[in-house]
């Protein structure tokens, strides 16, 4: 998993978020953040969907990034040549592979899908294009005439194939089974691509390479349709802590690149969020904060430094005594006995009442009370 690529498409399927959109200077932005983290591939976008798109991926090639730009097309001809006539070398050629998508959303037949797969095939290698083909809803789809897709690809000069868990209904051990099959009997590269419908998608990602998948589809901050896909964050830090893998991204990067993009999306990152969320390193039961306080590797898998954050002791209902005495003297106070107990049960009473922790400002109150009531 050392030689693992990420392939990510805020650009494309971060942007398919509903009520997102990115203007052009947005994109070009995130395509350099991106690229200055060590992101090797960047889907950075749909040509065929008009001028402004086209004009936008123009733009995002002339900045001559290290990593690979990519360009998604439906699996018809017409997106390639707009893909083409805005420079792309690399395409990303998307046909749905289940029955359900097949014959209600196309109302076409499988027949018909390999087909016009061979067809745009053909067209692609004339212009020397590197192919990615995806079997959108592959996760639906019979494993046999997934299998028949590969070989098409294959046969047909594709470079790689994209497993698509379109609707997020995968699990991890379902994953690696069906990833290991498929490079077993076909020899492709795989990438895969996930969706977080029941909060499975970085597992499902990661099981997948585990599988051999070579190529991991992600977005910055989950960015996606419905519960969005997996987050390039929550990729680079399990490859670095989890599997232990010597990563070529810049860490240090992914807070600034998540915090614009939140901003550019106008989607919060929430308190709770994994890796990204300020309660990863904020402490307030006793149990913890002590344990935190004796050594942070109790109860920290990752240091709030190397993600740009600082460690937080909050006071609340959970905390204890020796949570309380250090915070205090964070904030230049030294208590007495009298001070402490009086404090610590007035703390636990407010932060009852008010259903969260006691900022600094309410702490100093607190603390002045306890002086008129001890003298």
């Amino acid at each position: 998993m050392n030689d693992i690529i990420i392939d990510d498409t805020t650009l494309r399927d971060g942007e398919q978020t509903p009520g997102v959109s990115f203007n052009r200077e947005e994109k070009i932005v995130i395509a350099k953040m991106l690229d200055q983290m060590g992101v090797q591939e960047i889907e950075a976008g749909i040509p065929a969907m008009g001028d402004d798109e086209k004009k936008d991926f123009e733009k995002l090639m002339e900045l001559g990034l290290n990593a690979k730009l990519i360009a998604w097309n439906r699996g018809v001809i017409g997106d390639i040549k707009a893909s083409i006539d805005v420079g792309a070398k690399a395409v990303e050629i998307s046909l749905p592979i289940s029955d359900i998508q097949i014959k209600t959303k196309l109302r076409k037949s499988r027949r018909w899908i390999l087909e016009q797969l061979k067809r745009v095939l053909d067209y692609c290698k004339e212009y020397d294009l590197y192919i990615s083909v995806g079997g959108e809803d592959a996760s639906r789809a019979e494993f046999s005439f997934v299998i028949e897709y590969i070989n098409i690809i294959k046969k047909y000069g594709g470079d790689r194939f994209r497993y698509c868990d379109t609707v997020g209904i995968l699990e991890p051990h379902k994953t690696f089974k069906i990833i290991q099959d498929i490079i077993a009997y076909t020899g492709i590269d795989v990438e895969i691509h996930t969706h977080n419908d029941f909060g499975m998608a970085t597992a499902n990602a990661l099981s997948a390479a585990q599988a051999g998948a070579k190529f991991i589809n992600t977005t910055v901050i989950g960015l996606g349709e419905r519960a969005g896909n997996s987050p390039v964050e929550e990729i680079i830090m399990a490859l670095k802590y989890i599997y232990n893998c010597h990563i070529p991204y810049n860490v240090q990067m992914i807070r600034n690149i998540s915090e614009y993009v939140s901003f550019a999306s106008r989607r919060k990152i929430e308190d709770y969020k994994p890796i990204l969320g300020q309660y990863m390193f904020t402490h307030e039961s006793g149990i913890h904060g002590n344990g935190v306080l004796k050594n942070p590797l109790n109860y920290e898998s990752i240091s709030p430094e190397e993600m740009g954050f600082k460690r937080k002791i909050v006071l609340g209902k959970h905390s204890g005594l020796s949570m309380l005495k250090f915070k205090f003297k964070q904030l230049g106070f030294a208590l007495n006995e009298y001070q402490s107990k009086y404090i610590l049960k007035e703390i636990k009473r407010k932060a009852s009442a008010l259903k969260r922790y006691i900022n600094d400002e309410e702490l100093i109150e607190i603390y002045n009370l306890s002086l008129i009531k001890n003298s």
